[in-house]
This record gives C-alpha cells, sequence and structure tokens, in this order.
C-alpha cells in the first residue's frame, strides 16, 4: 500500500478504461459457486487465451526474426517487467541457459526493484520511469541488443522508462501488453498487444493476462533459439549437460538424430567433449568430432548446413 499519494482522477481514469481491470459479469456470484464449478470456470477463461496469442502471431513472428537478426551479431535479449510480467521475464531467461547452451548473459531478465523483487513485492518500484531508464543503462544497452517491455497493463512506467532508454540507445524494442491500443505498444517498435479481456478476479492479471505473457515470451525465446541454429528437426542439440538427466537425454537426442545405438551415442558423445551438436555431425557425415567441430563452425552452429559442408568437402 502506497500511503500519503493522491492518486489523480486522470490516472483512475485511465486504469478504469483498460480490458485488464474491467470486471467480468458472468462471474458475478463467482463465491457462490461449488469448487468443481469454480474449476472448470477458470478453465474456461484460460482456454480463451491461446486464440487471443493467435491473434498477434504477425507481431510475434516480427519480432522473433528482429531478436534473432540482433543475436547473430552478438546482441542480447533482455525482458524488462515489474511484478508478475518481471518474473516471467526472469524466469524465461533462467531457463536458456541449461536448454540451449547460451551464456547467462545472453538472455536477461531485468525486474523493477532488483533480484529480491523476484519473491517479495518492491513497492513504488514499478512506478519509478527514471529507474526503468537505468536499469537498461546500468546494462550498457546497445544498437544489437533488443529490450523487450512487458506489462499487462501496459502503462506501467518502469517498463515505459525502459523501453524509452533502450531506444534512445538504439536497440529493437518490443512492447507485450493485455491492452489494445497501450502506451507501451506506442512505445516499442513492434507491440504484441494480447488482448485476454477481464479477468475471473478482476485485475489480477497475474491469471489470463500472465499466462499469455508466458506464452508471447516462450514463443520469443524459443523461436529465436531456432532461428539460430539451437535445433535439429524438434531436438535440443545444444543443451548443457550439468547432471545424469541431461546426460542421458543428451544420448537420446543423439540416437534419435542418428539411428545409432546407445553406445555409440555415448562413445561419440565423449569424443565431442559433451557437444550433442557435434556428436550428431560427426556420425550422420561419417567423420571425426573435431572435422565435425570444424564443418559446424564453417555452418555457424546449424547441423544441416554443416553436413552439407561436410558432404561438399569429402567429393
Amino acid at each position: 500500500m502506497i500511503e500519503g499519494r493522491d492518486v489523480g482522477e486522470s490516472v483512475h481514469r485511465e486504469i478504469g478504461g483498460l480490458a485488464t481491470e474491467r470486471v467480468n459479469d458472468d462471474y458475478a456470484r463467482l463465491d457462490e459457486l461449488s469448487t468443481p464449478e469454480l474449476v472448470r470456470a477458470m478453465n474456461r477463461e484460460d482456454a480463451s487465451v491461446a486464440a487471443a496469442v493467435a491473434r498477434v502471431d504477425a507481431a510475434i513472428a516480427e519480432a522473433v526474426d528482429a531478436i534473432a537478426q540482433r543475436m547473430r551479431r552478438g546482441g542480447r535479449l533482455l525482458y524488462v517487467g515489474a511484478g508478475t510480467p518481471g518474473r516471467l521475464g526472469v524466469l524465461d531467461a533462467s531457463e536458456i541457459p541449461p536448454t540451449f547452451g547460451l551464456d547467462p548473459d545472453r538472455v536477461v531478465g531485468v525486474i523493477a526493484g532488483g533480484d529480491g523483487a523476484i519473491r517479495t513485492a518492491v513497492e513504488g518500484a514499478e512506478d519509478d520511469a527514471e529507474l526503468g531508464a537505468s536499469d537498461v543503462a546500468a546494462r550498457d544497452v546497445g544498437a544489437f541488443d533488443t529490450v523487450v517491455g512487458v506489462s499487462a497493463s501496459g502503462r506501467t512506467p518502469y517498463v515505459l522508462g525502459a523501453v524509452a532508454e533502450a531506444r534512445e540507445r538504439g536497440a529493437f524494442t518490443v512492447g507485450v501488453a493485455c491492452n489494445a491500443e497501450s502506451a507501451l505498444g506506442a512505445a516499442a517498435h513492434t507491440a504484441i498487444e494480447v488482448v485476454v479481456g477481464p479477468e475471473i478476479i478482476s485485475g489480477s492479471t497475474r491469471l489470463k493476462a500472465g499466462t499469455a505473457q508466458k506464452m508471447v515470451l516462450n514463443m520469443l525465446s524459443t523461436l529465436t533459439m531456432v532461428r539460430l541454429g539451437k535445433t535439429f528437426g524438434t531436438l535440443m542439440v545444444d543443451v548443457q549437460i550439468t547432471n545424469e538427466k541431461l546426460r542421458a537425454r543428451a544420448e537420446r537426442t543423439i540416437m534419435r538424430a542418428t539411428g545409432c545405438d546407445r553406445e555409440r551415442a555415448a562413445e561419440q558423445l565423449d569424443a565431442a567433449d559433451g557437444s550433442v551438436k557435434t556428436a550428431i555431425v560427426a556420425v550422420l557425415a561419417g567423420v571425426s568430432a573435431a572435422q565435425a567441430r570444424a564443418a559446424l563452425h564453417e555452418a555457424d552452429g546449424f547441423i544441416r548446413d554443416a553436413l552439407a559442408h561436410s558432404s561438399a568437402t569429402s567429393n
């Protein structure tokens, strides 16, 4: 609770006009429903989110291509948000290194109030546009970077400040919001506005809005990794082997990609110093791990291109 501050009438009108803040009249007697009815009601509302995301697929694709283009040149992907959107950004960013083998500083989640805000709300941080700008400046954001501002309302000052600073520094910017014609969408190069409508609990945007944001961030990061050659078909081929489960997954990936048995997959993985990609190219092209590694280097990490390069070299 923010004490001693009078929120102006204009802010009341602005907030009141947001779709994410409206009351869902279908559930005026929500508190009288049975528990099974409550479960069905929430599931019914959640089922509408995928369709809302599908309506903005062109904007998502535009953002993915722009992010991938910059990351190929060494740029970073930064998510910036406050509260739930900030936590979702941190979550998505934290999954990229183990899943796709990317350095942790290449995809970064920035949350208003710092890492402590991941677990505990930092009151007032989301209202500080200057803090958003300074958090972007502190990370030396530049022209090859992408900053994705995430805000259910699309008006969070912290996020708007961050996006404005990122644009000033030449970065590509994306605005992910859950209201149409949002200030965030207008401030960013690409607007991804997933309009999910009022929540089953009025204003609780960790629900449908949060689900929509998670889906969009999943797409931005995962599909960018596909564009960067981090997959082979449906297989994760840059996975980092940090435990027994991931070692087994790496061996199974090599087996599925090449048709070899487990023993050969394990041998090739060892010869490739734990690189699933290198092992796959070595088996499919019939070359040594060193030759496979060189072919991948020539192909910028794309397995299919490396195989074509190996085939051309052998001929």
